[in-house]
């Protein structure tokens, strides 16, 4: 079990913000030592998969403690109501989390043979219990192992061929492929996946210098985009007694050298400790910064009055558009919401032990009917991501159209200085890289950033700083493989995959 937690927990350092690869090529090696070593211990039975349960569990665990252990941060932006729960968070969440990798290994051990297939078996164990990690229970792909490739721009581009559960197989794989130099068959026979994987990985770059070699699409004409990134201390940005010296802040920050030349300003998620549209004073105060002529687009919460046998309003978090008269001209509402932050799972029964989630308004926030454009004066349609949003592949536009520009606001506040912001930074980045399509982000405490069709960064603020990002919005390419695709270039991966495990175990 020991050996399991901190093989998981090096892993993680693949991961931003460290992207350090040989980590992954540790912890994947030495999961393919530990089923092993169950294949080669147990009986074929309930022990056997009470032995792979146990080290997939102890590996998963450690590997979500080691990634996500600033979760834990949350629970300390009003102490006096969240400190005790803490442990759920930091060890609760990723023994729920490990689960998925006990799986994982029990479907493994079931593939299982003692020559160089195993590899196979792995891969595609764990890379499709990360695409059912990343489905059921609305989902929750965070800090897959295909992430690690994602700190290479020239090696993330193959998302826009495979996506983010693409990327998966590969990682996992190529990491695990030096543990096949160890077991039966010829020499040949048993460096087979790591030549294989060093194939993949050429191949990988050179189509990233390739992709990245290709001129990029004119920016969009007539367009200055103005990001502001407040840096609001997350304990003191809920508080209407704040209201005053907040709205202060953004006005200051906002109004920087150049402000004359903005015709867009893009405002953070849930940046008012009010209702944006029921303040009549703040609204004039945005109008008076637009001068007539800009447009904002910022965070806001949205009330919607209660309708017949409704109890309570229904409040959605969302992204609204401002005019420059101060009128709301489009909004958008976060259809994907985050457990426990915006509501509770279960949530009779945890009401009545006194839970409530993270962000204080009346009741629960209520999601989106469906992910819609976003309309905004001078600007081609966009689709809005709030926050958590962006961590989807494949889920990040509307049905019925593709938009020339993801939009995402955030607020990662509520895990300060932590991997956390970056690990959120680097999956919004992927999803401009696998859709084709510029990607502006606006985050409270960072990172804020414009970003191209490929991934590359055009400006940004690093994690805590105070400040603006101004920049021209980058132009759109034609929709990359993955667009038009979706999953069956993953599915063609597994298929592959299972048919090398069997082939292996038949003729182990």
């Amino acid at each position: 079990m020991v050996f399991g937690m901190v093989a998981g927990a090096i892993g993680s350092f693949a991961l931003a913000p460290y992207h350090f690869l040989p980590a992954l090529v540790i912890a994947m090696s030495a999961a393919i030592i530990m089923l092993d070593g169950v294949v080669a211990g147990t009986q074929t039975g309930k022990a056997r998969w009470r032995a792979a349960f146990a080290a997939g569990w102890s590996f998963g665990f450690g590997w979500f403690v080691a990634g996500l252990w600033w979760l834990g941060m949350a629970f300390l932006v009003e102490p006096d109501q969240f400190a005790l729960l803490l442990p759920l968070g930091v060890i609760g969440l990723p023994a729920v989390l490990a689960v998925f990798y006990g799986l994982a290994f029990i479907l493994a051990a079931a593939l299982w043979s003692r020559g160089p297939a195993r590899i196979a078996a792995f891969a595609l164990s764990l890379a499709l219990i990360e695409w059912i990690r990343g489905h059921i229970f609305t989902g929750f792909p965070w800090n897959m192992p295909g992430m690690a490739l994602a700190g290479s721009l020239t090696l993330a581009q193959t998302a826009s061929l495979i996506g983010a559960y693409g990327l998966n197989i590969i990682a996992i794989f190529a990491a695990a492929s030096p543990a096949a130099l160890v077991g039966r068959g010829t020499w040949m026979r048993r460096a087979s996946p790591l030549v294989a994987s060093s194939l993949v990985i050429m191949a990988m770059i050179g189509f990233g210098q390739w992709r990245l070699s290709q001129p990029a699409p004119p920016d969009v004409a007539g367009v200055v985009l103005r990001i502001m990134q407040p840096d609001v201390p997350q304990d003191a940005k809920f508080r209407p007694q704040n209201r005053d010296a907040i709205m202060a802040r953004y006005f200051s920050v906002s109004s920087a050298p150049g402000a004359e030349k903005v015709t867009h300003y893009i405002w953070p998620e849930s940046p008012f400790p009010f209702l944006l549209t029921r303040d009549g004073q703040a609204l004039d105060d945005i109008a008076a910064m637009l001068k007539g002529r800009a447009v904002l687009i910022t965070g806001a919460v949205r009330a919607r009055p209660a309708l017949p046998g409704e109890m309570r309003h229904a409040y959605y978090n969302g992204i609204q558009v401002i005019g420059g008269k101060g009128e709301v001209l489009d909004h958008a509402d976060k259809v994907h919401l985050v457990p426990f932050g915006e509501y509770l799972p279960l949530a009779d029964a945890l009401e009545a032990l006194g839970l409530r989630t993270f962000v204080p308004v009346p009741g629960v926030f209520t999601p989106g009917a469906e992910r819609v454009a976003l309309s905004v004066p001078g600007l081609p349609d966009a689709s809005p991501l709030i926050c958590y949003e962006a961590i989807f592949p494949g889920e990040v536009l509307p049905d019925d159209a593709r938009p020339l520009w993801l939009l995402n606001v955030t607020n990662d506040a509520w895990f300060g200085i932590t991997p956390g912001p970056h690990q959120h930074f680097a999956q919004a980045r992927l999803r401009s890289i696998e859709e084709g399509l510029p990607l502006v982000r606006a985050a409270n405490n960072g990172i804020s950033a414009i970003i191209d069709s490929y991934g590359r960064i055009r400006a940004q603020l690093k994690l805590g700083e105070t400040g603006i990002v101004d920049g021209a919005l980058p132009g759109a390419i034609d929709p990359p493989v993955f667009t038009q695709m979706q999953s069956i270039p993953l599915m063609l991966m597994l298929v592959l995959l299972g048919g090398i495990a069997l082939y292996g175990r038949h003729f182990d």
